[in-house]
């Protein structure tokens, strides 16, 4: 539930709900949506564009949190062509380019453009670090708030899929992570170091412990799991059916990194 912290006490994130209750602070409920993805998977992205025009007409509070799955975790962090990269796997460079074209005409229809002619390979270890970073207690002092984390992954996804720019690069994470309003140098020094590196994998480990085998997969209330990138009318209608079995049932979940504990655990209830 979110608590309006504007009515609130300093730091009344940290205290008892009565005091909260008892200066009339408003408590709403709300569903958790874990997006499992990797920003170099084109279903991912049109996914993503899909729940989020499903979330339009979804009359009620929604907190989305990215986490972290390589399709690949040996990807080469050269820059290469995607499509030569993809080449040897598919029986040539233009087959590759054919089995793309069926993804590319979905994209266009949820408005996103996706040029394989442009895109680079790359390893996405440090981007999911980066997405990491966003959604930590930490990060609101460097410019995070409660979209960040959303607003950097759609910046991911055009980087690699519309401008040709390779997201394995620390200058181009850094330069992405500036353009949502993140600070520069503490996200340089997030990349130039390990930090994170543990983190990011305990939550991919938690993916494969989970049996999330392919993306995208959408986790409702860590409870109900939905895999692969649906049409809007049915995720409108898990939605709907997750809202009514949760009851919008309230919680001490935050809604914005600020108002969360640093040992807040961030894996799945069963």
């Amino acid at each position: 539930m979110r608590c309006h912290w504007r009515d609130c006490p300093p730091h009344c994130e940290q205290t008892l709900l009565p005091e909260c209750e008892r200066i009339s602070c408003t408590l709403e409920p709300h569903v958790e949506i874990e997006i499992y993805a990797d920003v170099v998977c084109p279903w991912c992205y049109v996914g993503k564009a899909r729940l989020e025009a499903a979330l339009e007409s979804f009359d009620g509070e929604v907190i989305l949190r990215w986490r972290p799955f390589q399709l690949d975790p040996n990807a080469p962090r050269t820059g290469a062509p995607l499509l030569g990269w993809l080449g040897p796997k598919f029986g040539g460079e233009e087959r590759a380019r054919q089995m793309m074209s069926h993804v590319t005409s979905l994209a266009d229809a949820e408005g996103l453009h996706l040029d394989f002619d442009q895109a680079l390979i790359a390893n996405t270890f440090d981007a999911h670090r980066l997405l990491w970073f966003a959604d930590q207690p930490q990060a609101v002092a460097f410019g995070a708030f409660a979209d960040t984390q959303q607003e950097l992954a759609s910046a991911l996804h055009r980087a690699h899929f519309t401008d040709g720019l390779d997201i394995a690069s620390i200058d181009v994470l850094v330069s992405l992570a500036e353009e949502v309003g993140l600070d520069g140098g503490r996200v340089r020094r997030l990349l130039e170091t390990t930090e994170g590196t543990a983190e990011v994998r305990g939550q991919i480990a938690v993916a494969h412990d989970l049996g999330i085998t392919s993306v995208p997969t959408f986790v409702f209330a860590g409870k109900y799991a939905v895999s692969g990138a649906q049409d809007v009318a049915t995720l409108r209608n898990v939605l709907a059916e997750v809202a009514k079995r949760e009851g919008l049932a309230p919680t001490i979940s935050a809604l914005i990194p600020a108002q969360r504990t640093a040992s807040e655990d961030d894996t799945l209830v069963g």
